[in-house]
């Protein structure tokens, strides 16, 4: 099998300090030991620079674009990078029609369509919901705490 941990699971993994750091751990060296494959993708890339450098007041991490690129070039040395392309944007525009997608959801369509590109089949996310909807299309949402 082929995971992409989302922007969340991404940035726990980075950050040490962060209280559910040693959960992401723990399920990537799971899946990892178990023979699975773990990719990332450009959109969750751009999600993590985004809450890295966005204000703590803000929802973000605070950190400084050096800190932030460091923690970037640390998951990117670990996990390979799927390109983004332009079957990635028709599928992201597919999805957006096919369920209705609109607002913040749209960033979640476009990892979906990603996956189906490359033929990723789980995601690993806290959030298990925001992909509930793709599951119909080969999507498995999976939680890290469940692994």
């Amino acid at each position: 099998m082929i995971y992409v941990p989302d922007t969340n699971n991404l940035l726990r993994f980075a950050i040490r300090a962060d209280t559910r750091h040693t959960v992401v751990l723990s399920a990537i060296r799971k899946i990892k030991s178990d023979g699975h494959k773990i990719y990332i993708l450009p959109q969750t890339c751009v999600e993590f620079w985004n809450v890295c450098t966005r204000p703590v007041a803000r929802n973000g991490f605070g950190l400084s674009v050096r800190q932030a690129n460091h923690s970037l070039g640390l998951v990117e040395r670990i996990f390979p990078l799927l390109p983004d392309n332009e079957n990635v944007h028709r599928e992201w525009r597919k999805l957006v029609l096919d369920f209705g997608v609109s607002g913040v959801q749209v960033h979640d369509a476009r990892i979906a369509a990603a996956m189906l590109v490359h033929q990723v089949t789980h995601i690993l996310t806290f959030n298990t919901a925001d992909f509930a909807r793709y599951a119909g299309l080969g999507i498995a949402a999976v939680d890290p705490t469940t692994i």
